[in-house]
């Protein structure tokens, strides 16, 4: 079993498992769709041990897409609620840090350990990963309890459909993604675990 830190410095940072996601037509081809399942078992096995669980949802005011609060979307995946004093945090941002007050929460706690997981990988869990560890976190990067969606190529039409997304060969698969992150973080960033190593079930 990996270990986190101990019960007065660690906090799970729970980033974007929100409803949001599953809204979206590109969702099906996710990696995980039931990424959720797995950051539960994280959420349990902090509680258990003392840990804080800090929520972080992203949002886009005004933008009409899923993202935006207006729509009812930005809130947890159905199956995952807060527990009583557990930070709820909204951000609009990629990263965790730049437009809340997390690191406030986590310097007045005395919180030095960090456990990231959510979605998307390579996005707002990863760039809240790279940033924890440049502030001096220490941090550990739960893999498969993150998921991410297929990357188009830079060229590539905007708006396609998924299936369209999907049958491109310059299209970055969600397989693919995932490894470059493990890669780009692993002894650089953080300490790259799984679930079942973490919490031993």
């Amino acid at each position: 079993m990996t270990a986190i830190g101990n019960t007065a410095n660690t906090a799970l940072i729970v980033v974007d498992v929100q409803e949001s996601f599953r809204q979206r037509d590109s969702w099906q081809a996710a990696s995980d769709p039931d990424v959720a399942d797995k950051v539960a078992l994280l959420v349990e096995h902090s509680r258990l041990h003392g840990h804080l669980v800090v929520w972080v949802l992203h949002s886009e005011p005004g933008s009409g897409t899923v993202f935006d609060p207006a729509l009812g979307h930005v809130r947890p995946i159905e199956g995952l609620a807060p527990a009583p004093g557990e930070p709820v945090l909204t951000k609009t941002s990629h990263n965790a840090f730049t437009t809340t007050n997390l690191q406030q929460i986590l310097t007045e706690r005395g919180i030095r350990a960090l456990t990231t997981c959510g979605i998307r990988t390579e996005q707002c869990v990863e760039t809240t990963t790279r940033l924890a560890s440049d502030l001096g976190y220490d941090v550990t990067f739960v893999v498969d309890a993150t998921a991410t969606e297929p990357i188009a190529h830079r060229d590539a039409p905007a708006g396609r459909p998924i299936a369209e997304v999907l049958a491109d060969p310059r299209t970055l698969l969600p397989a693919e993604i995932i490894a470059r992150t493990e890669y780009a973080l692993a002894g650089r960033f953080a300490t790259v675990t799984t679930v079942k190593e973490l919490t031993g079930s």
